[in-house]
């Protein structure tokens, strides 16, 4: 129960923007989402971000040092078994590490124009995947964004995003469009079902025009494949030849960088 109180000893005597029960309403609702867009949109305006480079990818993929303390704890041959799977996947974390790192230093994050900062790593926010290409920005210094999500089980942001450009998010369809919005190229990791979610928007959006072309490359091309049948639907007849040109693979950082650039990424090198 809310406790603001006035004067009066009536909450309809408080400025509109006090009361957080009237906010809260679920006829505000337009209200919160133009809320939640303008407070990230300015944030990014006033650091003079005008392109990111999207990077995806599981929450769950640990780091090569929390990998092998993994490693070394286990005793029981379940526990190796599973210590040696987070060893496996953490390479997919180097890479994104190491792509995150690239990307800052030659896509325009160190070189504004005209106050314009381009192709800046963004991230949802959380650890893993995204954790390691935050990480990789800031390894270099580069200005890093994290667009979080309240979740049951929170989400906490990981600590190498910029901190003043650590956003949170209520609202699921107004984090995927900030995602989206300004991305110049996405970059997409092994993941689960966020992760499917957010690589088959993108697609959907290139696929069908309404978003600005982006180059997008999937990393690890044995788990993609595993995962999805993609020709599976050229030959249902459910997508066209020229959709499975919307990505490539890529196993390395150099790989993934060099197959945005030559796909029309614009960058400073």
């Amino acid at each position: 129960m809310n406790d603001q109180t006035t004067p009066h000893g009536s909450r309809s005597s408080l400025l509109a923007i006090e009361d957080t029960e009237f906010l809260l309403r679920d006829e505000m609702r337009p209200i919160r989402f133009a809320l939640e867009y303008g407070k990230a949109e300015l944030a990014l305006r006033d650091w003079g971000i005008r392109s990111t480079i999207i990077v995806f990818g599981n929450a769950r993929v640990p780091s090569p040092e929390t990998a092998a303390a993994a490693l070394a704890a286990a005793h029981t041959d379940e526990e190796k078994a599973r210590a040696q799977k987070l060893q496996q996947q953490s390479e997919y974390y180097r890479v994104a590490r190491e792509f995150g790192r690239i990307a800052s230093e030659r896509g325009g994050a160190f070189d504004p124009k005209n106050r314009w900062r381009d192709n800046v790593i963004a991230t949802g926010g959380g650890p893993g995947i995204m954790e390691a290409a935050n990480r990789g920005a800031s390894d270099v210094g580069a200005p890093t964004i994290g667009f979080n999500i309240t979740l049951p089980h929170e989400q906490a942001p990981n600590p190498y995003i910029t901190p003043e450009l650590s956003f949170r998010f209520h609202y699921f369809a107004m984090r995927k469009m900030h995602l989206a919005m300004r991305a110049n190229a996405l970059a997409i990791f092994p993941g689960g079902f966020g992760t499917l979610d957010e690589m088959f928007e993108v697609l959907t959006l290139q696929q069908t025009q309404k978003a600005p072309p982006a180059p997008i490359v999937l990393f690890g091309e044995s788990y993609w494949r595993k995962i999805i049948n993609f020709d599976a639907l050229l030959e249902e007849g459910m997508i066209s030849a020229s959709d499975l040109g919307l990505f490539e693979f890529a196993e390395t950082a150099e790989d993934g960088w060099a197959s945005l650039k030559r796909r029309g990424l614009r960058a400073t090198a």
